[in-house]
């Protein structure tokens, strides 16, 4: 119960929930940089949210496996074959031995997941199975994946459905957020001149190609600090805005270190930095101020949405029409042509013959 990795794109990474609890070892938690994304992907094939899952940037790449799974992707819309088959992304497939999946880059955004049922069953190191480049630890060796890597597999349910969403999700991502990236002041701001601080929530920020699982480098408005930019180390967490020299901040992302010589002019609220870390190079970037205490909050409540969505996600038609399926339909939503039901099931010739 194997997967064979036939190609591989340059960011194509083993990553779980992480490892939780070291910081204070100096080992940072690595895992998905979007973890709603992820969690998505693993509840569509029906693995746990946390399960051990394929991120990538770029082309995720193609794959064989050894036994009938299904999978999902998640994160971005991006072009998915089965052999010559397209199929959409946001829900999940079969992919049986001797076919080929081949997934190319996402759109419009950075990071997506491609999730197993079964999960991969690497060796978990320090509790974990998620790769942190940076330190060599996890996945297959502590690095990204490449041709010729045989990933194995946990056990399936045979015989399960594939699901989808309960409505189609826009970019099959749970969260299509908009608006300004939220910021709670500190620890270091005090470091920063008022007019500077104010730069913030004024000027717009551009993303930048300086970017990887460690961090991501913006450009547009420098945040120079009057007290200077060296500081004695201290604490960093995802999502610290830390200024160096350069006066271009730098957002720490999952792979972060987990102490840093550099003042922190802000962090980014937990609930936005998927959202900050998903855009393209290119992307401009405004943000607004908000207490820690509303952080807390909209983070909360978007944990409760997330669990709405994955609670929700429904059997989808595969080869006949179920009463499963039927009933798992809005068939008064608006369905003016009858191949938007029987397009996923029956051949537009099929329908033809019909009649």
């Amino acid at each position: 119960m194997t997967l064979e990795i036939v190609s591989a794109g340059p960011m194509l990474t083993v990553q779980d929930a992480g490892r939780f609890g070291l910081r204070h070892l100096g080992v940072s938690s690595a895992g998905p940089i979007d973890r709603a994304a992820m969690a998505l992907a693993n509840v569509l094939v029906e693995n746990d949210p946390a399960a051990a899952a394929l991120e990538f940037a770029g082309p995720a790449g193609s794959f064989r496996c050894t036994r009938p799974l299904r999978f999902a992707v998640a994160g971005a819309d991006c072009t998915i074959r089965i052999d010559s088959r397209v199929v959409p992304a946001g829900e999940s497939h079969r992919l049986n031995p001797g076919e080929t999946l081949t997934i190319g880059l996402p759109d419009s955004a950075t990071w997506a997941y491609l999730a197993l049922s079964g999960g991969i069953a690497t060796l978990p190191v320090l509790g974990s199975r998620a790769t942190h480049l940076r330190s060599g630890l996890g996945g297959i060796g502590g690095r990204t994946l490449r041709a010729g890597d045989i990933l194995p597999l946990g056990e399936d349910r045979p015989g399960a459905a594939c699901l989808r969403p309960e409505s189609r999700l826009v970019a099959a991502h749970p969260f299509p957020d908009r608006g300004p990236i939220r910021l709670i002041l500190g620890p270091q701001d005090t470091a920063f001149a008022p007019e500077v601080i104010a730069r913030l929530t004024e000027c717009p920020f551009t993303v930048t190609p300086q970017r990887d699982r460690m961090a991501m480098v913006l450009g547009g408005t420098t945040l120079p600090a009057a007290a200077g930019h060296d500081i004695v180390s201290d604490g960093t967490v995802p999502g610290s805005i830390q200024v160096p020299g350069s006066g271009m901040p730098l957002v720490l992302l999952a792979e972060s270190q987990t102490t840093g010589g550099y003042p922190k002019i802000a962090t980014v609220a937990s609930v936005d930095l998927a959202r900050l870390a998903q855009l393209p190079v290119g992307s401009e970037v405004r943000f607004a101020l908000i207490t820690a205490a509303e952080g807390e909050a909209l983070w909360i409540e978007r944990q409760a949405r997330l669990r709405r969505i994955l609670a929700a996600l429904a059997p989808k038609a595969e080869g006949v029409l179920t009463s499963d399926y039927l009933l798992s339909c809005d068939l008064v939503g608006g369905i003016f042509d009858p191949e938007e039901v029987m397009r996923p099931i029956m051949p537009r010739s099929q329908m033809e013959q019909a009649g």
